[in-house]
C-alpha cells in the first residue's frame, strides 16, 4: 500500500492562520504544530474531528504458556467482559472525553458468541507459540490485515475522520519486544519490560524466552517486517498495521497509544512510511521498548505521564490536546479580528 504526504499546498496559509491568533508566534508549542498537522491532513484551515472512534483490538499469543507474563492467558477474555461492561480505565477516559469505543476479537481464545459492542473479526483462538514455530501462517498475517482495513474503512464511510488504537493481549509485550528488536535493531535487553508486572526473576525468564524466540526465527537483519509479523506477531498487532494503513490511506487522523500500538506502526511504517504524517504519538509509555521505537519513528509524543496499561488509555487522555489544538485554529481571535496591536 502506497499513498502521498499531505499535500503542502495549504500549509502557509494555515501558518500565516495559526502566527495571526492572539498570542506571541510558537507560544502555544506542540499545539501549534499539532493543528498545523491536522489542517494539513484534512487540506483545510478550519479542520474538523467528527466522530472520533477508539479502536481496542484483542488476542492472544500462544507463547503466554510459556510464562512470559505476570497474569494467566485467561485475562485477555475477562477483560474483554470488562470492556464490554464499561469497567475499564479505557471505557472510563473514552467516556468522559467523548470517545466512541469499539472492542474487536482479533484473536481471542475464548467463544464469547455473538454481543452487543464486540466486533467479531476472529482469525484463531490465539496465534501459535512463536518459542516453537512461526505464531501466525502469511494467510492468518494477510486477513487480520484485511480485517482491520476493512474496520476502518467502514467507520471512514459513516464520517469518521479520527481513529485511536488500543489493544488487550496478555503476552503482547512480548510480542511487541520482539517486533521492535526486528524492526529497528535495537538490542533485545533494550526492547523487554515488565509488562504487566514481572518481578525481577519473571523479567529474566522473559528475556531468555525471547532470546530463544530470536535465535529459532533466525530473521536477517532488515527482513521484511510482513515476515517479522507473521513470526511474531499477534493478530491484535496485525489487525491494527491494517487498520493504521487503511485509515491513513483514508485522510483520517491517527492516535497512536504506547508500546504494542507503536509495534503495529512499525510494521505499517515499514510498508508505507509516509503514514508518519498522519500520526499523533499521545504519551511516552514507561515501557522502555517504547524508547527505541520512538527514535526509530522521529516521533515527539504529547504526554509522558508514566503509563504503561495499554488499552489505548494514552490515546484518550490525549484526546482533549488534539481537540484543543483544532479549537484554537477554529476559535481563537486573530490580532485583526480583535483588535489587538501585533509584536512590532
Amino acid at each position: 500500500m502506497h499513498f502521498s504526504i499531505p499535500p503542502t499546498a495549504v500549509v502557509p496559509e494555515l501558518q500565516a492562520r495559526i502566527d495571526g491568533k492572539t498570542k506571541p508566534p510558537g507560544s502555544l508549542g506542540q499545539l501549534e504544530r499539532l493543528a498545523l498537522q491536522i489542517g494539513q491532513i484534512q487540506q483545510s484551515l478550519t479542520p474538523s474531528l467528527e466522530h472520533p472512534h477508539l479502536l481496542v483490538f484483542a488476542g492472544d499469543h500462544g507463547a503466554a504458556r510459556a510464562g512470559i507474563s505476570a497474569f494467566p492467558q485467561e485475562v485477555t477474555w475477562q477483560m474483554v467482559e470488562n470492556f464490554l461492561a464499561g469497567g475499564a480505565a479505557i471505557n472510563v477516559f473514552a467516556r468522559h472525553n467523548g470517545l466512541q469505543l469499539q472492542v474487536i476479537d482479533a484473536g481471542v481464545a475464548h467463544d464469547f458468541g455473538t454481543r452487543a459492542g464486540l466486533v467479531d473479526a476472529k482469525i484463531a483462538f490465539g496465534t501459535c507459540n512463536y518459542l516453537e514455530r512461526a505464531a501466525m501462517s502469511t494467510a492468518e498475517r494477510d486477513a487480520a490485515l484485511a480485517r482491520g482495513a476493512a474496520i476502518v474503512g467502514a467507520l471512514a464511510d459513516q464520517g469518521c475522520r479520527v481513529v485511536g488504537f488500543g489493544e488487550m493481549g496478555i503476552g503482547n509485550t512480548a510480542a511487541a519486544s520482539l517486533l521492535t528488536h526486528s524492526l529497528t535493531g535495537t538490542p533485545l535487553t533494550d526492547c523487554v519490560g515488565r509488562g504487566t508486572g514481572l518481578d525481577d526473576s519473571g523479567l529474566a525468564r522473559k528475556q531468555t524466552l525471547l532470546a530463544q524466540a530470536v535465535q529459532r526465527a533466525a530473521l536477517s537483519p532488515g527482513a521484511d517486517a510482513l515476515r517479522v509479523l507473521a513470526e511474531f506477531g499477534g493478530f491484535e498487532i496485525a489487525m491494527m498495521s491494517g487498520a493504521m494503513l487503511a485509515a491513513a490511506e483514508r485522510g483520517l487522523l491517527l492516535l497512536i497509544d504506547g508500546f504494542i500500538v507503536t509495534s503495529a506502526l512499525l510494521v505499517a511504517a515499514a510498508i508505507a512510511p509516509n503514514i508518519r504524517d498522519y500520526c499523533v504519538y499521545c504519551h511516552r509509555s514507561a515501557e522502555p521498548g517504547h524508547l527505541a521505537q520512538l527514535r526509530a519513528l522521529h516521533a515527539e509524543p504529547l504526554l509522558d505521564l508514566g503509563l504503561r496499561l495499554g488499552e489505548g488509555t494514552g490515546a484518550a487522555l490525549a484526546w482533549p490536546l488534539v481537540r484543543a489544538a483544532a479549537a484554537f485554529l477554529n476559535e481563537m481571535a486573530s490580532f485583526s479580528s480583535a483588535g489587538v496591536s501585533e509584536q512590532a
